[in-house]
């Protein structure tokens, strides 16, 4: 009678607890780095501070512009202001154009993902990306394995608020990992930014608000919600900073989720591979992280790095790990491999060297920031770009410095050509460059003319032929460069190209992927863009960067939405299509045209073989 007595008052203070009002703060899109950011924010934490009856603060990200160290550390300085705890992600902004690949915000915050109980609720919200490719937001890979262990800890029945930067809708390429996750528990509502504006949503059966940015954007103040919680419901409210009057525009029921009341949404289908039964993955290997990078083969092995910091290495017949080497950093940067040693960059700032059979350490070489870029091996010689604006050539059997080149503005991300003794790369920082590959020196820089950091030569993959260099940058264009000068041959808009290309075996053809389902092929010549082709794929809006490659005639090539595609270069026809998942492809390493080694954000590694 004393235990069933002792439960029952248990029960009821639980009740109690979960029933206390409470309110917090809800600010969103800050965006650190532009015109008002900074007034905005201050004026936003001085407001929250004047308030008696805020428990907490939440920010839900895009915290920062462009993700760069320095608008990271000013938006730290601002929000540790606040006088009551906060809680905070990063957006898309914070990530997709990082220069450390979101190292620095994990820094300067501690993490990238939370999870706190308060009153009887339980508060879980984590990142999501893209991370420094452009892709279609995706919660990663970490943050769902953490999920997991997060929700294995808590009751059932408990109320549950979710919290991410992105709607979880079709906004994310993986949305139903969330959902499907959320709809077997005690969801109440989710929270989300990124519309920058206030609107009332429902992400499959489940309340959610979207709140306003913390921008003045037209008006002369910025804003944000203050959400406050009672017993039997939940209500949604702007404040400007300086103002005192709320307006309270959102207000939901709290009530435990009805499971029975999920509208069918349709998932991601697989029917493709039905139809093309001759692809068979040999193996498919799955990360604890996100994978954005092409693996590469060498001495019998598959390796790669993870976001986590985690370098890999696959048997390639098996695809069982053989080793694994750990860094303090993201990777997001191709590994490549010479004489036995793997050599890949990290997030964590250092350039590593490893053994390809046991991954042992050979070497590492410190920078002053995140190395993201991709390494080219010639020879006896290790070229690699960082964040700390300079490229380095290294001696590949001891790591020693051989000459660096510190006048590279912005960040770079993306992967060196090697052209008539010339390093060809790009960075955010506006400019495409080429450097002499003997002593470093600048021999011309190129731009677009445009100011907008966002259309930079960055995410490129220059290919060469007859003395032109060719990139499709984010402005769209296909762009002929004169090799020697630097000088702009032809530009065009016809085919709207975004960041992926690729170069035909013979040299005759520039191949480009559109962004509406086409394939096109431009004639490589010195004296105006002819469009010699098209393909119509069929595989719909698309802009993630991933190369074209040939091999045997036949072109392969990958998509957003997990799809690998192969076309004859000869009949202009789709030979074949292969789905792995649901979220962007890297471009393919393929060792021939019959056998393709392709990784995917969402951390998937494969081996197909027709």
């Amino acid at each position: 009678m004393r235990k069933l007595l002792f439960y029952i008052i248990l029960l009821f203070l639980s009740y109690q607890t979960q029933g206390q009002n409470f309110r917090y703060a809800f600010v969103t899109d800050t965006h650190i780095g532009t015109s008002t950011g900074e007034e905005d924010l201050r004026r936003t934490v001085n407001d929250i501070n004047a308030q008696s009856n805020l428990d907490f603060v939440v920010l839900t990200g895009d915290i920062t512009e462009m993700g760069t160290n320095a608008e990271l550390r000013l938006a730290k300085e601002i929000i540790s202001g606040l006088k009551i705890p906060y809680y905070i992600i990063p957006g898309n902004h914070d990530t997709g154009w990082s220069e450390t690949g979101g190292v620095s915000f994990i820094k300067e915050f501690g993490d990238d993902k939370f999870y706190f109980k308060h009153k009887g609720y339980h508060f879980i919200a984590c990142a999501s990306g893209p991370y420094v490719r452009m892709s279609d937001g995706h919660i990663p890979r970490d943050a769902t394995v953490w999920l997991d262990k997060t929700l294995k800890k808590i009751p059932e029945k408990e109320p549950i608020i979710f919290i991410n930067h992105y709607p979880i809708d079709e906004s994310l390429d993986n949305w139903y990992e969330i959902t499907d996750r959320f709809h077997k528990r005690n969801i109440q509502y989710m929270i989300c930014g990124h519309g920058h504006t206030n609107k009332a949503m429902s992400f499959e059966g489940i309340p959610a608000t979207m709140g306003r940015s913390n921008l003045r954007a037209n008006d002369t103040i910025g804003g944000y919600n203050i959400v406050s919680m009672y017993n039997d419901s939940v209500t949604f409210s702007t404040k400007k900073p300086g103002q005192d009057t709320l307006k309270s525009w959102r207000q939901i029921s709290l009530q435990k989720f009805d499971k029975n009341n999920i509208p069918t949404i349709k998932r991601p289908d697989y029917d493709v591979n039905n139809k093309y039964n001759f692809i068979q993955q040999v193996w498919s290997y799955h990360s604890d992280a996100n994978v954005v990078n092409t693996p590469v083969v060498v001495d019998g092995k598959v390796i790669f790095g993870n976001s986590l910091g985690m370098i890999e290495a696959l048997d390639f017949q098996t695809g069982k790990k053989l080793w694994n080497f750990k860094t303090k950093g993201a990777i997001y940067s191709s590994a490549q491999s010479k004489n036995g040693l793997v050599v890949i960059g990290s997030g964590d700032g250092y350039i590593y060297a490893l053994n390809t059979k046991n991954g042992k350490i050979k070497w590492k070489i410190k920078t002053n920031n995140a190395v993201l870029s991709s390494p080219l091996i010639d020879e006896n010689t290790v070229y690699i770009g960082g964040s700390d604006n300079t490229f380095r050539a290294l001696n590949l059997g001891s790591g020693k410095l051989i000459w660096e080149y510190n006048g590279v503005e912005g960040n770079m991300v993306g992967k060196t050509l090697l052209y008539e003794n010339k390093l060809i790369f790009g960075s955010w920082g506006k400019y495409l460059y080429a450097i002499d590959k003997t002593d470093g020196s600048l021999l011309w820089k190129w731009t677009n003319g445009s100011a907008n950091r966002m259309f930079s030569p960055a995410m490129v993959t220059p290919v060469a032929t007859k003395g032109v260099v060719y990139i499709a940058a984010p402005d769209r264009f296909l762009t002929a460069i004169d090799s020697q000068t630097g000088e702009t041959i032809w530009r065009t808009k016809e085919a709207t190209v975004r960041e992926s290309i690729g170069i035909s075996e013979d040299n005759s053809t520039i191949y480009g992927k559109t962004m509406n389902d086409y394939i096109v092929g431009f004639e490589t010549n010195r004296t105006a863009p002819i469009l010699k082709w098209s393909l119509n794929a069929g595989y719909g809006y698309e802009h993630t960067p991933s190369d074209l490659i040939e091999k045997n005639g036949v072109v392969i090539f990958g998509t957003k939405n997990g799809v690998v595609y192969a076309f004859s270069k000869d009949s202009k026809e789709v030979l074949w299509k292969h789905k792995i998942d649901n979220s962007m492809i890297n471009t393919v390493h393929a060792l021939d045209d019959k056998n393709i080694i392709v990784s995917t954000m969402d951390g998937k590694v494969v081996y197909l073989k027709q």
